[in-house]
């Protein structure tokens, strides 16, 4: 396991797994403010009230290569559409993903990004920052099975059923998780134990 962080051990990126290109992964998103948005056309627009704190929302890039590779929908993630600046953890996703082999030398979006997922709409606010990332990296499906493991911790919260997860509606994939450095650290050793991932 190669744990890429600060010098307070809390870890920014951290990186689980086999050496492939492809994998599941979990953000973790701070809102600073309370407010009530709309997903795109996740039920039929309607709005969700979302508190200021901390949000996870699991995803998956299984491709070895293009767009749908791990590197390239993180990076996808770190950016926000027309001119908004990215999130501040982009510039060191691209630096730590070129030092561990994970994607193309410039992972960078090749056109403006288009709001499409779930997620893109609540990243795209200047109020969200990605502030810490959990990257395995394996071919197995295991966005379902994380999402449910983390929709079983007694410090998520459900905000509206099935968001984030359009293609796997019996699931959640946007939480409301507790504001805690060492609840987030312990999911990343959790997951890898239970998922029996290399280290």
């Amino acid at each position: 396991m190669d744990i890429i962080g600060d010098a307070l051990n809390i870890p920014k990126i951290l990186l689980i797994g086999e050496n492939t290109q492809a994998g599941t992964y979990i953000l973790r998103i701070r809102l600073e403010v309370s407010i009530e948005l709309q997903f795109g056309r996740f039920k039929k627009g309607k709005l969700i009230s979302l508190p200021a704190g901390d949000y996870t929302y699991v995803g998956s890039a299984l491709s070895e290569k293009g767009s749908t590779s791990l590197a390239r929908r993180l990076v996808r993630h770190a950016t926000r559409s027309a001119d908004k600046p990215p999130h501040i953890i982009r510039q060191e996703m691209i630096h730590q993903f070129r030092k561990y082999h994970l994607g193309p030398p410039n992972p960078l979006p090749k056109s403006k990004k288009t709001l499409f997922w779930n997620i893109d709409y609540l990243l795209d606010l200047k109020e969200t920052e990605i502030i810490n990332i959990i990257a395995i990296r394996s071919t197995a499906r295991l966005e379902n099975t994380i999402s449910e493991f983390l929709e079983s911790n007694p410090d998520t919260h459900i905000i509206e059923k099935s968001l984030g997860a359009n293609d796997s509606p019996r699931n959640t994939h946007v939480l409301r998780v507790k504001e805690d450095d060492n609840w987030w650290e312990s999911i990343a050793e959790s997951l890898r134990t239970t998922y029996n991932l290399n280290q």
